[in-house]
């Protein structure tokens, strides 16, 4: 039987696919071993990753569904005194979609475009909502955010709103966070606008367990990235030789996820080949978590106002909009 491309490796150019590998082979020999979270989404992870979003420890995506449940209209009114009509939402790392279909009735959007790495499991999910929505023009785009990306000639110039929930801005260290901003910015002949959801500074006890849950399901979509990268690169990874580790680095103010092998293993793709002892570990995703000052800050490093930010009672996380070109 043949093998389905994997969601990553679709609508990509050979040159494309090599700088992919090239990337996951350098990671894996660096002197730090380490697996780009992006890497996390092919179509299974995809699903477990919407299946973590439905964990009692997992605070993020409950507590921000909350704060747009309350304060979606007078967000959407706040854009609109900014930079007029909603053009364009451009949901980026759209997943299943499903947050910013919650704002299609508030924020009225003309068309809505749902970017993520994982382009099958995207184009699924904008099929079915096309359905539900037929008078917004939808387009899927398989896009990886962190690399250069464009949007197509399809979206308006004006009124674009980039809707970044989920503190997915997290995985990014704090100046790379500010050069995606900046990009954002830099793809825009007009002033746009910036709807993200920020992960606030917690006591480590609330946040640790919402990435090591007690079901064991975010320890199983992070092992599934050693099978997404064996189909990329053709390695020989066993999960069954690593575990899941998590925990809250409070003087980088970041969650950190680690692989640890269990035991000493060799793993070996065609173009290389790694020793791990056991307690080795490869680092697959940093969660960045800030102070509310210290996000504004950032925006406006990469050429964004604050707006305004909505947070929920306890302050466990915050919605920021800002704007461009002010």
């Amino acid at each position: 039987m043949k093998r389905e491309e994997t969601s990553v490796e679709q609508a990509l150019s050979a040159k494309e696919v090599l700088c992919i590998r090239q990337e996951i082979q350098e990671g894996l020999l660096g002197v730090h071993a380490r697996i780009s979270p992006k890497f996390f989404y092919d179509e299974l992870g995809s699903s477990l990753f919407t299946s973590i979003c439905r964990l009692q420890e997992y605070y993020p995506t409950r507590t921000e569904a909350a704060i747009f449940a309350a304060q979606a209209p007078s967000i959407a009114a706040r854009i609109r005194s900014n930079t007029g009509p909603i053009e364009s939402l451009i949901d980026l790392g759209a997943g299943d979609c499903q947050k910013a279909a919650s704002l299609f009735t508030p924020f009225k959007p003309k068309h809505y475009f749902a970017v993520d790495v994982s382009e099958t499991f995207v184009t699924d999910a904008v099929r079915k909502l096309a359905a539900e929505y037929p008078t917004i023009h939808m387009q899927a785009l398989g896009r990886d955010l962190s690399q250069h990306w464009e949007l197509p000639d399809s979206c308006p110039q004006q009124g674009r709103l980039f809707f970044y929930p989920g503190s997915s801005i997290g995985n990014f260290a704090p100046s790379e966070a500010v050069g995606f901003l900046k990009r954002l910015i830099e793809a825009c002949s007009q002033p746009c606008s910036v709807l993200i959801g920020i992960d606030l500074v917690k006591p480590t006890e609330v946040l640790e367990p919402a990435y090591d849950d007690a079901l064991g399901i975010t320890g199983a979509f992070n092992l599934n990235v050693l099978n997404h990268v064996n189909r990329l690169i053709n390695a020989d990874f066993d999960v069954r030789d690593w575990r899941h580790v998590a925990f809250f680095n409070r003087p980088a103010s970041r969650i950190e996820m680690h692989l640890e092998a269990r035991r000493t293993v060799d793993v070996a793709w065609p173009a290389g080949a790694r020793r791990f002892v056991a307690g080795d570990r490869i680092q697959t995703e940093y969660s960045y978590k800030y102070e509310e000052t210290g996000f504004r800050e950032l925006l406006a490093q990469a050429g964004f106002r604050t707006d305004q930010c909505w947070t929920d009672e306890k302050r466990w996380f915050g919605v920021f909009l800002a704007t461009s070109g002010a």
